[in-house]
């Protein structure tokens, strides 16, 4: 019986550990961990309200962090240095804010009657160009727009938008009460969540809280410096040309340079069909030239000096974490994917780091991938 057993016990043991049962195994485990990971995500989709907030706040006061420490360092207190810090990003953001209302307030009434001639122009072009467009379609699809805005699905929309204010204005207080406490007690927070490790596990933890806020940190100040740039140079450019609202375009330049590579591309967009409605094709062009010029500069010298050691992640990671996270997140998602993707690489460099005795065993040979 005994032999049986042990004959047993070594067949699985081959089949569990020839080439097709590690393959299995190994199968096996990443789609357990696929499946957790999508239980987490769905779960933090489901917190949305909740999440958002906590991340922009944890993110915001990484990039606020050199700040506080400035501020402790010459003796403030936690909270006062807290409370200035704070204090001053409001009245910073609230200005900014200020500024774009005055200005869409003096010029939109010549940007609506540029866009009323704009889209005049382009009935008559699609009436009399090339295009097989009579005035009966025309009148088909005004009719079908009217149409879905008289209707009970756009009232329940317009319904379901209101619900959406309310929970932007409860994430927008959830942010700043989290955002406070981030401020003023981040380090002890963190302490307490790592305060269960030991020895070489407690130290990579401590790591692990210092290299993120610096990525964080980092990543947020270098986009910010990148983004003024563009959006000065832009709304330079802009105000030269003469194109209606330079200002509220030149912040959305600033604002959307914090989404990579296709952020600086929407934006000169819209600034270019601007042009295009409120002056002429001839302006327009000006307009796509004085972006693509200014996002070379930044692309090609400015970028890489000022974001450094703080993004170190292909363009094929970048492109697949805005994907993913515009599909979970939004704008939103698309706007806090990229640091948090570099932050998650920086956590898992420290984690795949060998521990002191795994240092000192001999290398295993590496295998070349190709050839």
């Amino acid at each position: 019986m005994g032999s049986t057993n042990s004959e047993a016990d070594a067949k699985l043991r081959r089949i569990l550990t020839d080439r097709l049962g590690t393959a299995g195994l190994r199968s096996l485990q990443a789609l357990l961990v696929l499946g957790l990971a999508a239980v987490v995500v769905l779960g933090l989709l489901q917190l949305k309200l909740v999440v958002i907030p906590v991340m922009i706040a944890l993110i915001v006061a990484s990039a606020f962090a050199p700040v506080i420490g400035w501020l402790r360092r010459h003796r403030v207190g936690p909270m006062l240095a807290t409370w200035i810090t704070l204090i001053s990003s409001l009245v910073v953001f609230g200005g900014v804010i200020t500024l774009i209302v005055f200005a869409v307030r003096t010029q939109w009434s010549t940007l609506a009657d540029s866009a009323v001639e704009g889209i005049e122009q382009l009935r008559d072009f699609v009436l009399n160009g090339p295009l097989p467009v009579d005035q009966a379609q025309i009148d088909e699809l005004v009719d079908t727009a009217t149409g879905f805005l008289t209707s009970e699905q756009f009232g329940t929309g317009a319904v379901a938008g209101l619900s959406a204010a309310g929970e932007i204005a409860t994430g927008a207080v959830l942010l700043v009460v989290v955002l406070f406490f981030f401020l003023k007690d981040g380090d002890r927070i963190w302490a307490f969540l790592i305060s269960p490790l030991r020895g070489e596990r407690h130290r990579r933890g401590e790591e692990i809280g210092t290299t993120t806020v610096k990525t964080f940190g980092g990543y947020i100040r270098g986009t910010a410096i990148v983004a003024l740039v563009d959006s000065v140079f832009i709304g330079i450019g802009l105000w030269v040309l003469q194109v209606p609202l330079a200002l509220p375009l030149a912040v959305i330049v600033f604002i959307a340079a914090f989404i990579p590579i296709v952020g600086a591309t929407l934006a000169g967009t819209l600034a270019a069909l601007v042009a295009l409605v409120a002056n002429d094709p001839i302006n327009a062009i000006w307009v796509i030239a004085v972006v693509v010029a200014v996002n070379q500069i930044e692309g090609n010298f400015l970028q890489p000096v000022v974001m450094g050691q703080s993004l170190k992640l292909h363009p094929l990671v970048i492109l697949l974490a805005l994907t993913a996270g515009t599909i979970l997140g939004g704008i939103l998602g698309a706007i806090l994917s990229v640091p948090i993707a570099a932050a998650g690489w920086q956590i898992a460099k420290i984690l795949a780091r060998p521990t002191p005795e795994e240092a000192v065993a001999p290398p295993k040979r590496r295998r070349r991938l190709f050839g």
